[in-house]
């Protein structure tokens, strides 16, 4: 309780949850924010993670980092492990780690399945994988939160970027038939759908054009430009305690482009 006598919202204190691909853009945001609820982090990423994990504890924050490759299983067992170890368990995961970048703007037509797999590999079976490999700590724990990050562009049915489009909606229905699986062992997973996010992989990648950038925010109820940071508030929610009752939920966070 607080000074106030209400119990306070969106409490993660006592929490340990894993952020795969938070080394920058919106897995950053979530990691920083989550940590500012009290949470500690692990970050996984193939990139270093150095910077994100000082601003962390600088801010008074507890965080760690390790690579780690969602797309092999021995990498990934290897982060959960040391993560277990390090910090004595896991409690939550967020499954941030995406494709995107390499996936350029082409018809359908110009088919290559090459992309397609390579999409499939990192955001489904990437997601399948930190999924397996959290699910025995948090079944010996009774209790367990998993947020995957979709896309709304699955419910906009975004044209010209296929690839990423198809592998994101099975991101949507692992959650939706996890649910039922999880729950009995008192394990919750849902999914957020940001919309077009202004991250640094959107602004690096080079495959999303100031055009469309301009259209989609013209979509939006809410019309300004999506920030990762616009994201971690449903995040957090769903790390918490106050969303206990429920799973196998999906709550988009995009300005009300698609009113869902």
């Amino acid at each position: 309780m607080t000074e106030t006598g209400l119990s306070p919202t969106m409490d993660l204190r006592e929490r340990v949850i894993i952020v795969t691909g938070a080394a920058q853009g919106i897995g950053a945001a979530i990691a920083t924010a989550l940590a500012a609820r009290g949470a500690t982090i692990a970050i996984g990423d193939l990139q270093p993670a150095d910077q994100i994990v000082e601003k962390i504890s600088t801010a008074g924050g507890r965080a760690s980092s390790g690579h780690c490759d969602v797309t092999s299983a021995e990498s990934v067992a290897q982060f959960v492990n040391d993560t277990a170890t390090r910090h004595g368990t896991i409690t939550g995961l967020v499954n941030n780690a995406a494709l995107f970048s390499a996936i350029k703007p082409t018809r359908f037509e110009d088919f290559d399945g090459s992309i397609y797999r390579a999409a499939y590999d990192v955001n489904v079976v990437g997601t399948i994988g930190m999924i397996t490999a959290v699910t025995p700590i948090m079944r010996n724990n009774g209790y367990g939160k998993i947020v995957n990050i979709g896309s709304s562009s699955v419910l906009k049915g975004s044209t010209m970027l296929l690839p990423y489009v198809v592998s994101k909606g099975a991101v949507h229905a692992i959650a939706r038939a996890l649910a039922r699986e999880l729950g009995p062992d008192g394990i919750r997973i849902n999914t957020v759908t940001p919309g077009l996010t202004l991250s640094d992989g959107v602004h690096n990648a080079g495959n999303v054009s100031a055009e469309r950038i301009t259209d989609d925010m013209r979509t939006r109820a809410l019309a300004r430009e999506q920030t990762p940071e616009d994201v971690t508030g449903a995040v957090a929610f769903l790390q918490s305690a106050d969303s206990d009752f429920m799973t196998g939920q999906l709550v988009n966070v995009d300005g009300g482009s698609q009113l869902h």
